[in-house]
């Protein structure tokens, strides 16, 4: 048991006594116990299966490598549409926690199975996402902000189509391509 992790949990306001028996059930399978982004995490020689988080709604089991698990019981939930990875199991509730305690764990040790398989997720290329034409136009407009956003770490670029591709209206994605020109041109991420 990780000390930090004592302190994020007696002060956390919402899920207290859910956040405590995910704890338990994750530590029983041998796992090094973390603070990270500040919730607790678990891994497995340095390397991340598991955290635990809360919510408004729901508290959740996030499996880092949640796409190559099995799911025989469907209750993996995948958070967003562009999630490429992870995957959640939800609750509610502690009985919940409680009843599914045997499920919870044989899906932690099919994680702990795939990271030391080394198996690896196969994420979408760059190329794969959308590029608005809000945003190519600019990219044909200026050569510099061509060069610079091919110069960006693919993440950076996912980030940035992401963002801009995903404001419904024209304007919003002229908008946003705008303010961050300069961003680009500096080398710099979505959240640098």
């Amino acid at each position: 048991m990780n000390p930090k992790v004592d302190a994020y949990l007696s002060k956390a306001k919402k899920w207290q006594e859910e956040f405590e028996k995910l704890r338990m059930i994750i530590l029983d399978c041998q796992l090094t116990e973390e603070l990270k982004w500040g919730v607790p995490c678990y891994s497995l020689d340095k390397r991340n299966i598991v955290l635990i988080h809360g919510f408004k709604e729901y508290c959740a089991v996030l499996f880092f490598k949640g796409a190559l698990l099995k799911d025989p019981k469907h209750i993996l939930i995948t958070q967003t549409e562009n999630v490429q990875s992870a995957r959640q199991i939800r609750f509610t509730n502690v009985q919940e926690i409680v009843k599914m305690q045997a499920i919870l764990k044989s899906y932690i040790n099919e994680a702990i199975k795939v990271e030391k398989a080394g198996l690896k997720v196969s994420f979408k290329e760059t190329t794969e996402f959308t590029n608005p034409e809000e945003f190519q136009r600019k990219l044909d407009e200026i050569p510099a902000l061509k060069t610079a956003f091919d110069a960006l770490t693919p993440g950076r670029q996912r980030a940035y189509l992401l963002y801009f591709s995903t404001a419904k209206q024209s304007k919003t994605r002229e908008s946003r391509v705008e303010k961050n020109v300069q961003k680009i041109l500096n080398g710099q991420g979505l959240d640098d």
